[in-house]
């Protein structure tokens, strides 16, 4: 699968839809609308939406490195299951989004939806205003994460 990229702007109707807009749904492989996996971040108040091919990825790497009879691992792959619905984009490019899942991420009304490599992050617009670095914040990480200087940045 090509990387997924691209920041979006939508909005929540009144039955908890967000329409996936055109430029993210050319970028999925072919069949992907039929069956998406929607779930709640574990690590910022906001959902990704994956490929079914890409959750199964993201699964198989979970299996590899648990073992459901360990407590502290039984109870992280409980954590890592909560909080997901299976989905499926509507004949108008929408997702229905769980009430739980939208009460999760503080989702109301306004929305980005933030093409990242192999999924799709849906923030509420006043929870990713406050949650993305600005350029100097961002070089400084950029240095932490990669090492030394990136020229390609």
């Amino acid at each position: 699968m090509a990387s997924l990229i691209g920041e979006h702007t939508a909005r929540i109707d009144a039955k908890g839809r967000v329409n996936i807009p055109s430029a993210l749904l050319r970028q999925l492989p072919e069949g992907a609308v039929d069956k998406m996996v929607l779930k709640a971040d574990i690590y910022k108040k906001c959902l990704i939406l994956y490929t079914n091919e890409e959750w199964n990825r993201q699964v198989e790497i979970i299996r590899a490195k648990t073992n459901s009879f360990n407590p502290k691992h039984a109870a992280f792959i409980r954590g890592f299951y909560k909080g997901t619905a299976e989905v499926k984009i509507d004949t108008g490019n929408r997702i229905l989004i769980p009430a739980s899942l939208l009460q999760y991420a503080n989702i109301e009304k306004d929305v980005y939806l933030f093409g990242q490599d192999t999924k799709i992050e849906i923030w509420a617009k006043e929870v990713y205003d406050k949650e993305i670095l600005s350029p100097e914040e961002f070089a400084e990480l950029a240095k932490e994460v990669m090492g030394g200087d990136l020229p390609l940045l």
